[in-house]
């Protein structure tokens, strides 16, 4: 059954696939958020040209194939573009055989755990506290992620104490039971993050997510062999090359591709292999409610290397303000857990009102 059509419908940060193959049968994917139209533009020029006209059923050949004759790209912009064709190939191929994704990828459909993941900054830890505290009742949460350091901050924090101060509130205020994560996002030096690191320790936190920038693999890996809390790392890195170091050198404990950088579900489930092959968790980050935290959980059930939780942002939509009414079902906390839909392919549906507002553009054969 091969490939005959490929639209995107695009605003600035969200972009959707539609891949129509021989006969009719449609899947739906996505590339990156962020700079979805650029990401859509390369889909359209690089990718196209190169998945028209091939079979469905052939999809790792054209995942690898593309990147070969677009040799001169190697950037990030090709391997998202070639995961909105992929994550869509992954909807049709798994509707095909009335299946879900992850039943697709041989995994059983069931609720997911997930920690609540706060992305905030510009709160005090007291206020960070208190609403954390709050979401346990409300949603069963028995896990969140906060946010220390300044994003790319070059060893300065937010504020000055700030990242001492939430570490201990949070945990103070949320006890022992609950499971919490920490991230950097590329803030501290080593020296840096190993005194932050161990005032992560003293708190009982339980991983340390990018503490150094995370092109600079030998800085994290000297907190890795410093610290005992579990590192973790890997939303930005999109090519297999990079894992495969990562992996050899031992730079983290965590890894945490994310599903639409290095080319969708493919080359995802590579990354699992290489985190399975070196006794590593892989634990994809999914930091919106954009389709990437849906991929994230069909590919969790079905993955040797799973992680114990899915990431689940808990914001309130005026910090993503292009999040609401993207696709229904919409998903929502349980006791802690999501449960993946049970449709078959991603289990969702676009909202049509959303996509009659989208710039379309059609790639398709003769």
């Amino acid at each position: 059954m091969k490939i005959q059509r490929i639209e995107t419908f695009t605003a600035r940060h969200v972009g959707f696939v539609r891949v129509t193959a021989e006969g009719g049968q449609q899947g739906w994917g996505q590339v990156s958020t962020y700079h979805s139209d650029i990401s859509a533009a390369v889909l359209h020029r690089q990718v196209a040209p190169y998945a028209l006209g091939h079979d469905i059923d052939d999809l790792a050949t054209l995942v690898a194939l593309i990147p070969e004759r677009e040799h001169k790209f190697p950037g990030s912009y090709l391997p998202i573009a070639i995961g909105g064709l992929d994550t869509a190939v992954f909807d049709l191929l798994a509707k095909r055989e009335d299946k879900s994704v992850c039943e697709y990828l041989g995994g059983i459909r069931r609720p997911m755990r997930i920690y609540g993941s706060s992305m905030r900054r510009d709160i005090t830890p007291k206020d960070e506290a208190e609403r954390l505290k709050r979401l346990p009742g409300e949603y069963g949460f028995d896990a969140f992620k906060i946010r220390v350091g300044r994003e790319y901050g070059h060893d300065e924090d937010q504020w000055p104490g700030r990242s001492e101060t939430v570490i201990e509130t949070v945990r103070t205020s949320l006890g022992d039971d609950v499971t919490i994560l920490a991230d950097a996002n590329s803030c501290f030096t080593p020296k840096r993050a190993i005194e932050i690191g161990r005032i992560l320790e003293d708190n009982g936190y339980s991983h340390f997510e990018e503490p150094c920038p995370y092109w600079e693999l030998e800085c994290t890996k000297e907190v890795r062999d410093t610290l005992e809390i579990d590192i973790s790392r890997g939303e930005q890195d999109c090519n297999l090359v990079t894992w495969r170091r990562i992996g050899r050198m031992a730079v983290v404990d965590i890894k945490q591709p994310e599903i639409c950088y290095p080319g969708g579900i493919t080359c995802t489930l590579r990354v699992a292999d290489i985190a399975k092959q070196h006794d590593l968790a892989c634990t994809p980050h999914s930091a919106n409610h954009s389709l990437v935290t849906l991929f994230t959980l069909h590919l969790m059930a079905a993955i040797e290397s799973a992680g114990p939780y899915v990431e689940f942002t808990i914001e309130a939509p005026d910090y993503y303000p292009w999040e609401p009414n993207l696709f229904r079902p919409t998903l929502v906390p349980v006791d802690g857990k999501v449960t993946i839909p049970d449709a078959p392919g991603w289990g969702v549906e676009i909202n049509q009102s959303w996509l009659e507002c989208a710039d379309v553009t059609v790639s398709a054969l003769d």
